[in-house]
């Protein structure tokens, strides 16, 4: 009898721990005698005439695959199939030649590393194409909703955490206000957990609607009560004094968060007289080499996935709730967004520990 046959893919944005999740995947299906097909380039490697992919095996994952980041399979975040834009400026529904490229793999299932969006559509997918899949949740923006935590967040805040650390010596250096811009889709919860790890003073979150007044009142008492500098950390999704998001546009005619910091830090100096600097970490935040806590939960989720297989339960999420692996549906996952929850315990935190969050 041939081997039991499961796909992996990423999807979306890359993040720290992809690989640590492929490399537990192979693990625990090598335990199972089963075979796993890494699909190249997440669902574009499967709209080929031959779908592009690459068996993945024990030897395939020497001690350096866990701690590497980014994806050895590739990935994409542009191009819905079921809209994919054609060179013409045209769209079409590419759908079925990702179907047909599954099928012609043999797969007894796919597995699927991405967030909200990439979930969303490799659930129509295998509901029209009437396949089996099983969701792993990676975002550093920790949205997505019915786990705690995804993959690639915890690395996302120790490198801005780190960035912070960075900034404060030349901050008290030259007498400086420090802005930190990074990154977070629509959520703020990486610029709520490096603001308190990192001391800042102010935090700027897309959840909570900043005054400039009240933004250069704490930074004036800060100076006021003998600290030389002070330190911001803002979301690059929250939005201008007109309400509007600051984006720029790049040569593919794509527009992406990026720049929020120059315009409140233009807000700051014009309003405290204070020299101000601002530092976009950008991608950094995605490169880096998985923290512990990434590599053991990618790890957990990879073997859950897998289990997931086993017993024959389809259509779900591994989650992490009450510091244990779960499995939720994909769809209760997609509709539960997890913004920053106002009045959680890390908005209290930060209030307690008298962080500006733009609004007192």
């Amino acid at each position: 009898m041939s081997k039991k046959r499961i796909g992996i893919l990423t999807s979306g944005g890359d993040c720290a721990g992809l690989n640590a999740v492929i490399r537990a995947v192979v693990h625990r299906a090598d335990l199972l005698d089963w075979e796993v097909f890494g699909i190249i380039n997440g669902t574009a490697g499967l709209m080929k005439e031959d779908p592009e992919y690459r068996k993945l095996e024990l030897k395939d994952f020497d001690g350096n695959m866990l701690r590497r980041g980014g994806t050895i399979l590739g990935t994409t975040n542009k191009g819905n199939p079921f809209a994919y834009p054609m060179p013409d400026g045209t769209f079409k529904d590419r759908s079925d030649e990702i179907i047909a490229g599954a099928k012609k793999l043999g797969l007894e299932a796919i597995i699927g590393i991405g967030g909200d969006g990439s979930f969303a559509i490799l659930q129509k997918l295998a509901a029209k194409g009437d396949f089996k899949l099983v969701g792993i949740p990676k975002t550093i923006d920790n949205d997505i909703g019915k786990t705690e935590t995804s993959v690639g967040f915890d690395t996302a805040v120790a490198v801005a955490t780190e960035a912070l650390d960075r900034l404060q010596p030349t901050a008290a250096s030259h007498d400086r206000v420090m802005i930190l811009e990074v990154m977070g889709r629509d959520a703020g919860h990486i610029a709520l957990s490096t603001g308190i790890a990192g001391g800042a003073d102010v935090i700027l979150l897309p959840e909570i609607p900043y005054s400039i007044e009240a933004v250069a009142a704490k930074i004036k008492n800060v100076k006021a009560k003998g600290r030389n500098f002070a330190l911001v950390v803002i979301s690059e999704a929250v939005k201008k004094s007109d309400g509007g998001s600051s984006k720029m546009e790049y040569a593919d005619g794509e527009r992406r968060y990026g720049g929020i910091g120059y315009t409140i830090g233009d807000e700051i100096a014009k309003a405290t007289g204070f020299e101000t600097r601002v530092t976009i970490l950008g991608h950094v935040q995605r490169g880096s080499a998985p923290s512990y806590n990434d590599r053991v939960l990618a790890s957990a989720f990879g073997v859950k996935a897998v289990d997931l297989v086993a017993e024959g339960k389809f259509d779900r999420m591994v989650a992490w709730q009450d510091r244990q692996i779960v499995d939720v549906a994909i769809a209760d996952a997609i509709a539960a967004y997890q913004e920053v929850d106002l009045d959680g315990t890390l908005v209290h935190t930060a209030r307690a520990l008298g962080i500006c969050l733009g609004d007192k």
